[in-house]
């Protein structure tokens, strides 16, 4: 256990010397994405814009649903549900692929390629910011003021960033030599948007069955985001919940560091 723990600590020691590396190759990353494109960065804003519009009509206009016991417009609801859960799944999916695009770093002798997760989950991060400047607008909008419950919003920006980067240290160094992890790992993220609370309320769960759901560490993280914005609760109101999120989530990063570090020095010989 000492051992691992010393491990992990000396990987994270490597990784803050490589800080500036990481914001140049992030903010490359987030611009190549969009290079030739007439419509640039709107294409990217506009394909979950145009989801969260299409739910909000089908569930607002068409089965006239709206949340039980609540002044809360739906479309703030599913805003703030949707905008943390696509960082999640976009993060998530560039962050596994990011070893095998980039064979030609993995190949060189004295590079980091543990960073290279890392600049797909800030790249993911900066449209992220995006997202969230468009949620405060529509607050504005529809009469909320900011209080002081939006200060733990990178609280759990941070936390959802952890969450992420240890997923994806795993997926991405699995994905080097099995080729299904992208469909195994495609499947788990549609099937973690349903039983995420995106669109329906957590309290439609009863109480004897939350346990199972709080394995779901997005929950946490979605709730957090409505706490803070719609609901102005603070994150360690609910004590049980952030210890279950905290363990889960540690659990993960230390996993995804061991296999990381594990599986690196056979990734040049299979790419």
């Amino acid at each position: 256990m000492i051992i691992i723990l010393k491990s992990f600590f000396r990987f994270f020691k490597d990784l803050i010397k490589s800080k500036q590396l990481l914001y140049v190759l992030a903010k490359n990353d987030f611009k190549e994405q969009f290079l030739g494109s007439y419509l640039g960065i709107l294409w990217a804003i506009l394909r979950p814009i145009l989801f969260m519009i299409i739910v909000w009509f089908i569930f607002s206009i068409g089965f006239k649903r709206h949340l039980e016991n609540s002044e809360i417009p739906f479309i703030l609801y599913l805003m703030c549900g949707y905008i943390p859960w696509f960082f999640f799944s976009d993060a998530i999916s560039g962050g596994m692929n990011s070893i095998i695009t980039n064979k030609y770093l993995v190949k060189k002798v004295n590079f980091r390629v543990s960073i290279l997760p890392i600049v797909k989950i800030l790249s993911a991060l900066f449209l992220h910011i995006i997202f969230l400047l468009i949620l405060i607008v529509v607050l504005f909008l529809y009469g909320y003021s900011p209080t002081i419950y939006w200060l733990q919003l990178p609280f759990y920006t941070f936390m959802m960033f952890i969450l992420v980067l240890g997923i994806s240290w795993f997926t991405s160094a699995l994905r080097v030599f099995m080729k299904d992890i992208s469909q195994i790992i495609s499947v788990v993220l549609q099937l973690g948007f349903w039983v995420t609370p995106i669109f329906w309320s957590i309290k439609m769960v009863p109480e004897k069955y939350m346990f199972v759901l709080n394995l779901n560490p997005m929950v946490y993280i979605v709730e957090g985001y409505r706490n803070s914005f719609l609901y102005n609760k603070w994150f360690w109101e609910s004590t049980d919940y952030l210890i279950c999120f905290l363990s889960i989530t540690l659990f993960l990063l230390i996993l995804g560091v061991v296999v990381f570090r594990r599986l690196r020095p056979h990734f040049g010989d299979v790419l």
